[in-house]
């Protein structure tokens, strides 16, 4: 009964099938007028990406020519990425941004997991719950509000940290304005702000394990350790391979939110990334050429890292993005 079910539902005509006799115009027009509720929600995402998305990569070009005043585009070649090697301060620059962003990307992911894997095993749920909106809600805050909070937590005088050392008769550490400990800052407060929102994931998939399994595993006499290594893990592996994939492409990108809101004079040199970089070199200085043979060479840049992970880990652990 159930196979003559599905030969008769399979049988009924689809919305997006092509009739007897019909142009593939005419199924096409037929299918976005079905769907135009559908496709009037998807519109604002595609404007959104054609305008910040398409149009700067089809204007790139501008890192290949020299724009006249009088309206004429010049072609100097690869002038622009010559300029930039020759800075004086892009290598500092280009270590600052791998730096920061091993310690955002890289140095963080763990901790995502191991988040993820500890609310699981709060057996109160109200407390997970409790436990995991206080992890979100700084998600939601913009950068500028949680350089402020931070800023104020760690003041000299009256911050947190700082009135804590004076109890036990410790130095003071302006950690603003100290170029050793500045990137610590930059990390902990990335910490703070993400590692709540990005172990959803990871918490889903571990609340969509069979429940037999753990089971089994604890009539076998299993550990939790023993639990979380042989049952969660493997199932956080795909994940953890496919995100992990995906941020490496952003590898070349520290957050300029972040370090701009974060910067001041005394730790500039510190934690200038290339993203800041280009900010005030193009809007700044107005070399718009220079800024965007700087912004597509971290673009390539991060493209060669996906492609080169992926390849890795679908060797070795024969997961990748695809």
């Amino acid at each position: 009964m159930n196979v003559e079910f599905e030969k008769n539902l399979s049988e009924k005509e689809s919305p997006i099938s092509r009739r007897p006799g019909e142009s593939y115009f005419s199924a096409l027009k037929r299918k976005l007028y079905l769907d135009k509720v559908l496709y009037l929600m998807l519109l604002p995402t595609i404007v959104y990406f054609v305008i910040f998305r398409v149009l700067p990569i089809i204007n790139m070009r501008l890192a290949f020519f020299q724009f006249r005043r009088t309206g004429a585009w010049e072609f100097v070649g690869l002038r622009y990425f010559q300029m930039l090697f020759d800075t004086p301060i892009f290598m500092q620059i280009l270590t600052n941004t791998l730096i920061i962003s091993f310690l955002r990307i890289i140095l963080l992911f763990p901790f995502v997991v191991l988040f993820a894997i500890l609310l699981n095993e709060i057996r109160s749920n109200r407390f997970r719950k409790f436990t995991q909106i206080v992890s979100y809600v700084p998600s939601f805050f913009s950068w500028v509000v949680i350089a402020s909070i931070w800023i104020t937590f760690l003041s000299p005088r009256l911050g947190a940290v700082n009135q804590l050392f004076m109890i036990f008769n410790l130095p003071t550490i302006d950690f603003m304005t100290d170029r050793e400990m500045i990137r610590g800052v930059i990390f902990f407060s990335t910490v703070w702000r993400s590692i709540g929102w990005d172990s959803i994931i990871y918490l889903t998939i571990i609340f969509g394990i069979n429940p037999h399994l753990f089971e089994a595993a604890e009539m076998d006499g299993a550990n939790r350790i023993q639990i979380i290594k042989n049952i969660i893990l493997p199932a956080l592996y795909p994940a953890m391979a496919t995100i992990f994939i995906l941020n490496i492409g952003f590898f070349m990108r520290s957050g300029f939110e972040h370090v701009f809101t974060f910067s001041n004079d005394a730790v500039q040199s510190a934690i200038d990334i290339i993203d800041t970089y280009v900010f005030r070199v193009g809007l700044q200085h107005g070399q718009f050429s220079l800024a965007t043979a700087t912004g597509l060479l971290q673009g390539l840049f991060g493209v060669f890292l996906i492609l080169t992970t992926h390849v890795i880990s679908k060797r070795f652990t024969g997961k990748g993005v695809w």
